[in-house]
């Protein structure tokens, strides 16, 4: 059997995400798309034509075409994702789940313990701890250049989303950008995995999370539009996380160590360049260095990244591709699966705190995660 036919994915759901998965499949030439569903008829017909993807008129055949050794990308809207990932499970194919994983967190435990019952796959977006930038991060975190971590600032502030032109944001092949999931779903749910995945994996998972939200634009009942949380990591890092779209905006990310401050400036550029900063005392004063060092791993070419689309310079495919070898390879399922759960609640955690909720204790875990092969240490050290 081919390479190719060994990689076989199937798409279900292709609104304005799916687009961005397209250019970062590209990027994979030994992956075969066989197929697309979608339930609006129209957009199905103008993305399958615009990629030149097989166009599937239900679920059920797309799912009845793909090999068991094959991967179900579910890019449909959030409130979907519980309903087609279960169907996709009850099929007896493996699954790739956009953000979030279920928007509650019986559904998402019912997805893994499906999953683990019919020996299947399950993982969700995002992605970006897979980057080259989570992973030069993460390599620079687990080397001494730091010291010992004691705090985390991490910020995915998006502007006043609210007063944006977004009828104007269309994707490639001109899906409008889902505005209705931002406002009814919220900035949390949308955006925290974003920096949680990496904190996670970097810090181990989240014991106790203490926050706040609130929705403070738009007239009509609307998810929370700012949550504030101070997560408590079981290996005793604290990080306060901050998601809205009303403040400008940023995405910077500080990790405060005894040696001084390691900062990036985008979670959503997959190569944006990490610094360190050494504290420095200059007679009376405390201060941390005016000249940063930029730190890099051994291979710059750790893997690709399609041409910026959007405001974000990211392979929406490495989660999919890290599971597809997963499959090939017949790793263990279990830390992708883990992840994906323990983010999820922490999200819901952020998302759901309004205004008295105090702490919660965290009811998932995950097991330690595993650096990629390429980003073990940073060019010039041991």
């Amino acid at each position: 059997m081919g390479q190719e036919t060994q990689r076989p994915i199937a798409i279900i759901g292709t609104g304005y995400v799916a687009d961005f998965y397209m250019k970062s499949i590209s990027l994979y030439p030994d992956v075969t798309i066989l197929g697309a569903f979608d339930l609006d008829a129209a957009r199905l017909s103008k993305f399958s034509e615009y990629w030149s993807v097989p166009a599937f008129q239900s679920m059920a055949d797309l799912l009845a075409a793909l090999p068991e050794v094959g991967l179900v990308l579910n890019l449909t809207n959030p409130d979907a994702h519980f309903d087609v990932s279960r169907a996709c499970l009850m099929a007896d194919r493996h699954v790739y789940s956009e953000k979030p994983l279920a928007m509650r967190m019986d559904q998402a435990n019912e997805l893994v313990d499906l999953a683990n019952a019919r020996g299947l796959r399950l993982g969700a977006a995002p992605c970006s701890n897979l980057s080259q930038s989570a992973q030069t991060l993460w390599a620079a975190v687990r080397s001494d250049i730091l010291g010992k971590v004691r705090l985390v600032y991490a910020e995915i502030d998006d502007g006043f989303i609210r007063q944006a032109p977004i009828e104007h944001w269309k994707s490639e092949t001109g899906a409008p950008w889902p505005s209705e999931d931002e406002f009814q779903i919220g900035c949390t749910m949308e955006h925290a995995g974003y920096y949680l995945t990496w904190l996670i994996q970097m810090f181990g998972p989240v014991r106790t999370v203490v926050a706040a939200s609130a929705q403070l634009t738009g007239d009509e009942p609307a998810a929370q539009d700012l949550s504030v949380g101070v997560l408590f990591h079981t290996s005793g890092v604290v990080v306060r996380l901050t998601c809205s779209i009303i403040a400008p905006h940023n995405h910077e990310l500080r990790i405060v160590g005894d040696k001084g401050v390691l900062e990036l400036d985008e979670c959503w550029d997959n190569l944006a360049a990490v610094r360190f900063r050494k504290r420095l005392r200059i007679r009376r004063r405390l201060l941390e260095a005016p000249l940063a060092r930029k730190l890099r791993l051994p291979d710059k070419n750790t893997h690709p990244v399609p041409a910026k689309g959007g405001a974000a310079t990211m392979n929406f495919f490495l989660g999919p591709q890290q599971m597809l070898e997963d499959i090939a390879s017949d790793n263990d399922p279990a830390p992708m699966m883990q992840l994906a759960l323990h983010v999820n609640e922490v999200t819901l955690a952020l998302q759901n705190a309004g205004e008295h909720s105090g702490s919660r204790a965290m009811q998932t875990t995950c097991d330690p995660q595993t650096p990629q092969t390429w980003a073990q240490t940073l060019k010039g050290t041991r």
